[in-house]
């Protein structure tokens, strides 16, 4: 007969044996787990760059020469994504306050999706893949189509197509740059001196300011990308709750996060490989390397 002491520590080692186990089974070690895996990719990356660089010429330039700017002056690649930006807005907007504004948001997600139910896991929510697949689509395909609307790839679309002019009455729908001198804008509001009629700085004893408004050109630079940017992400969160796409704030979070990854992702493309002399759009096969 076992008494009941020891049929309490048989039950107690069973149960400390069977939490060894599992843990066990959960667990990975550095050494193999981790470390044979990292040994296997970097030898593979460093034979595909060893084959690409046999295979490829790199399009080295002469020396680099301070009196003469190569055509087109591209930022390193990890910047291209913002000197992307400044070709469509306000070098304010596209340098500083955009990043700013990405770098809060990314840092208020946890605070936002404040719930630990499936924290740490991958696809944590059962709409998690859907989110992130709509979220990714909207994002990079929603900007390759704000991008061609901006070089007025539509207009030569048309034109192509119906082999006719585009309509001189629909001028300031080529971009965003038509906008702003085809429409018929008051003059008034191109210079508006508030310098002059409203800071009166010279009364605080400091220079007098020049400045002026130019009302077109603020609301096409500032007010429309800054409406766009946050517009459209609103849009894409209200219409992914109407349809049942998103229903918690995590899937919210995980929409829009794709949508901003695939949005960066495209704009560094584009300024990676679209971008040729003078920032010109084109084909990626019709870049060229710098002129030197």
């Amino acid at each position: 007969m076992v008494s009941d002491s020891e049929s309490i520590e048989q039950s107690y080692s069973k149960a400390v044996q069977d939490r060894k186990t599992r843990k066990r089974e959960e667990e990975l070690l550095v050494w193999p787990d981790l470390v044979f895996i990292e040994f296997i990719s970097a030898l593979l990356f460093m034979l595909t760059l060893t084959i690409l660089s046999i295979l490829i010429n790199a399009p080295l330039q002469d020396r680099a020469n301070p009196a003469h700017t190569p055509n087109p002056s591209k930022a390193p690649w990890y910047f291209l994504n913002l000197q992307e930006l400044l070709l469509h807005m306000h070098p304010a907007i596209a340098g500083v306050l955009v990043p700013t504004i990405a770098v809060g948001a990314l840092m208020a997600i946890p605070y936002i999706d404040n719930t630990h139910e499936g924290e740490g896991a991958w696809w944590a929510s059962k709409r998690a893949k859907i989110n992130a697949k709509v979220g990714g689509f909207v994002g990079f395909f929603g900007t390759l189509f704000l991008i061609l609307f901006n070089e007025s790839k539509h207009v030569w679309l048309f034109e192509k197509i119906t082999t006719l002019e585009w309509p001189s009455a629909l001028n300031w729908l080529r971009n965003t740059r038509a906008m702003q001198t085809d429409l018929p804008w008051p003059e008034a509001l191109k210079n508006i001196p508030v310098g002059e009629k409203i800071l009166k700085t010279e009364l605080l004893g400091l220079p007098p300011s020049n400045l002026v408004l130019d009302i077109p050109k603020i609301f096409i630079e500032q007010i429309v990308p800054m409406t766009t940017m946050i517009g459209l992400p609103i849009l894409l969160a209200v219409i992914a709750a109407k349809t049942k796409i998103a229903q918690t704030k995590r899937d919210h979070a995980i929409l829009i996060f794709s949508a901003f990854m695939a949005t960066w992702l495209m704009l560094t493309i584009s300024g990676t490989a679209l971008r040729g002399a003078g920032m010109e759009l084109m084909w990626p096969w019709d870049v060229k390397p710098p002129v030197t």
